[in-house]
């Protein structure tokens, strides 16, 4: 204790605030200077699980949760009115709503700037609409089952610049509501959410970070149309089902962006259809519109595609637009998902450096094109194999999840063949394989087919399997 009874409060304040209020609050017993030393600490992070140490059946003891509440109470009235930084608050059933509210007041009324609510009470919980008049507030996180109903009534959020909202719900006039009254918000976070209505419009000229995670969620509505306008986005996260049609995408900034669309097995199989015609009477009209989505996104530098998205990719090779300030692509593979959009992919990607895949093994179709040697083409002539592959100018290439099958051998070879540019390849092995750890022979195949790509080739390649067992194989050079 020697050495912390010569710093200062205000840095052993500093210190409490790293931890979480109970944890702080125990220190109270080290000395009569420590008492309430914990009470002047400008974070609050307040846990019901941490509290009641998360053991099994402790919560439904008599009185638990009582004293919980009762604990809440005692911190903020030591607090007084002293300025707040920010409020952390996770709780759940049993957790009274009107103390709830009572603890939200209080954090508002010291002029909080960081607002973390986590709640999941016995029903929807009405956050205070006093929340949405805050002129403080500059990061709200509100999670699980919120009601936000109340948001289009009345919101002026003038400092908020970050808001993450998860397992909510807000209509379509909100969004524009949501927008007006954050003018300064520049960071976006939907996630585990539902659209209520069939068109909906993302818009705002300061936006800079959005992500929409709705991924394996059912829509309560579905979506029409889905529209970016936000010309200062610099990165986006999109995982959802497709929409139909996406009639606005002003997202020319972007620098980094991660597209899942999530399809039907409909989908997938219309995608795959020999017609790729788009017709008006189609099934599922959004496979059709799906390029205005990647042609508003052309200027990105770094582009995360799921094996969904770039099997729907397949239904506009013709509109697929230039990726002219590409340099890195991150491709996700699957077993049941196609390739057809990779060789027009890579030959729109004039500048790409890095080209990451998630994956070799995919779904075999007829028009992987040359991106891979799935199927023997023997009627093609010399001149027009690995076509795609050898106007990519890609550098660098990244394989995870290799399992060892002749397959991805076979492709390794294959882009070692026809990359022209290719000057390291980096293969990570897949740790549910664990013929690669254990099996000698498979051991040693792996060990004589990386020696043979680094002397049949210039590109320096390394394979590397996870833990205790170092694969490695160095370039010849080294």
């Amino acid at each position: 204790m020697d050495l912390f009874s010569n710093l200062p409060n205000e840095l052993l304040c500093h210190i409490l605030s790293f931890m979480t209020t109970k944890e702080a609050a125990l220190t109270s017993v080290l000395s009569k200077r420590w008492r309430n030393l914990f009470a002047s600490v400008p974070n609050l992070d307040l846990d019901d699980s941490i509290f009641l140490h998360s053991e099994e059946g402790k919560r439904e003891k008599p009185g638990i949760l009582q004293s919980f509440m009762d604990f809440v109470d005692r911190v903020l009235a030591l607090q007084g009115d002293s300025l707040m930084k920010k409020f952390s608050l996770k709780c759940k059933t049993g957790v009274e709503s009107v103390r709830v509210d009572r603890w939200i007041h209080n954090a508002l009324q010291r002029g909080v700037s960081e607002l973390d609510l986590f709640i999941e009470l016995d029903s929807f919980y009405w956050l205070p609409q006093e929340v949405s008049l805050s002129k403080t507030l500059v990061e709200l996180r509100v999670g699980s089952g919120f009601d936000l109903h109340w948001w289009p009534l009345d919101i002026s959020l003038p400092m908020l610049k970050t808001l993450l909202l998860d397992s909510s719900g807000l209509h379509c006039g909100q969004y524009q509501t949501l927008f007006l009254g954050c003018p300064a918000l520049e960071v976006l976070d939907l996630t585990n959410m539902q659209w209520c209505d069939h068109n909906v419009t993302v818009s705002s000229p300061v936006l800079k970070e959005l992500t929409i995670d709705f991924h394996g969620l059912t829509n309560v509505v579905p979506l029409t149309s889905l529209s970016f306008d936000a010309p200062s986005l610099v990165y986006l996260y999109y995982s959802d089902s497709l929409a139909e049609d996406y009639p606005e995408v002003n997202l020319n900034k972007v620098v980094t962006a991660h597209v899942n669309l999530v399809l039907t097995q409909g989908q997938i199989e219309q995608a795959r259809s020999l017609n790729n015609d788009v017709a008006v009477d189609d099934a599922f009209a959004g496979l059709g519109n799906v390029w205005k989505l990647v042609a508003g996104i052309r200027n990105v530098q770094e582009l995360h595609l799921s094996p969904d998205t770039l099997e729907v990719l397949s239904r506009c090779c013709e509109a697929m637009p230039v990726f002219n300030n590409l340099k890195l692509l991150v491709i996700g593979s699957d077993m049941n998902r196609g390739w057809q959009a990779m060789p027009v992919l890579l030959r729109n990607c004039p500048h790409l450096e890095t080209l990451v895949i998630e994956g070799l093994l995919h779904y075999v179709t007829d028009k992987c094109g040359d991106a891979c040697d799935c199927i023997s083409r023997d009627d093609v002539s010399q001149e027009e194999k690995g076509r795609s592959l050898k106007s990519c100018p890609v550098k660098v290439m990244v394989i995870y999840e290799f399992g060892g099958t002749m397959r991805e051998f076979e492709m390794i070879r294959h882009f070692l063949d026809y990359f022209p540019c290719l000057k390291e390849m980096v293969i990570y092995g897949a740790e549910s394989s664990p013929a690669l750890l254990k099996d000698p022979e498979m051991f040693e195949l792996v060990g004589k087919m990386m020696y043979l790509y680094n002397t049949l080739s210039s590109c320096n390649v390394q394979m590397l399997v996870p833990s205790e067992v170092d694969c490695t194989v160095k370039s010849k050079s080294e």
